[in-house]
């Protein structure tokens, strides 16, 4: 599905280089749960960020879905990133004047889905979450459990074939971290690729596969 080869982030600090990345290495077939662990400030996140397309390194080559990720226009590597890509973030990132559904529906609207299909879409998810009753309630109205359910909902939407979650669980009581690790490995089991950033050991176990960074440096894979 992905393959990043000789990636290497770096920031210029005077006549010094502070690496962020260097020389990662890393394939990721289809349907793979990777869980990605290391000590604070190892690149965790940078490393997500650019199997994201957020973030584009300083070296290297990154193939996803058969395309050449650095190669390809703006507008192209964005319609990548929108149509099989979906992020779910540690902090939320809901946008707070919107309701629940309008959150769950935004992805749709920037793909130009008819209304109609975006009302049955959005229900089939408030559905799947079980917050049909929370639909019309903003984030700030929702508990940190219902707020990631809300996420991840969102990220779900346009059917992506690849989750990236950043420390899912990082904000919820264990609980609630072990309802969204649940749905995390069902999503797994029906064929959704998943790569998850995390400090947890029992939340790295869902994985099928642990990557562990040190100072920018895949240790381990």
């Amino acid at each position: 599905m992905l393959s990043l080869q000789k990636i290497f982030k770096w920031y210029n600090n005077g006549v010094n280089r502070t690496f962020v990345l260097k020389d990662i290495h890393l394939d990721v077939a289809e349907g793979e749960f990777i869980s990605i662990m290391g000590p604070s400030g190892s690149g965790k996140s940078s490393l997500l960020n650019v199997i994201g397309m957020l973030d584009e390194p300083n070296e290297g080559s990154y193939t996803f879905m058969g395309e050449d990720v650095f190669k390809l226009k703006e507008k192209q590597r964005s319609q990548l990133f929108k149509t099989h890509i979906g992020f779910v973030f540690q902090a939320y990132h809901l946008i707070d004047e919107l309701t629940v559904y309008e959150n769950i529906e935004t992805p749709l609207i920037y793909q130009n889905i008819k209304t109609p299909e975006r009302k049955s879409m959005v229900a089939d998810m408030l559905d799947r979450f079980q917050i049909v009753g929370k639909k019309d309630l903003f984030p700030t109205q929702l508990s940190g459990g219902q707020q990631q359910l809300v996420g991840i909902a969102r990220a779900l939407i346009v059917k992506p074939k690849l989750i990236l979650a950043d420390e899912p669980t990082g904000n919820l009581n264990s609980k609630q971290g072990i309802e969204i690790m649940n749905i995390f490995k069902e999503l797994n089991d029906e064929g959704v690729t998943i790569i998850q950033v995390t400090h947890s050991e029992k939340n790295a176990e869902y994985g099928e596969r642990i990557v562990n960074l040190l100072d920018g440096r895949i240790v381990m894979n």
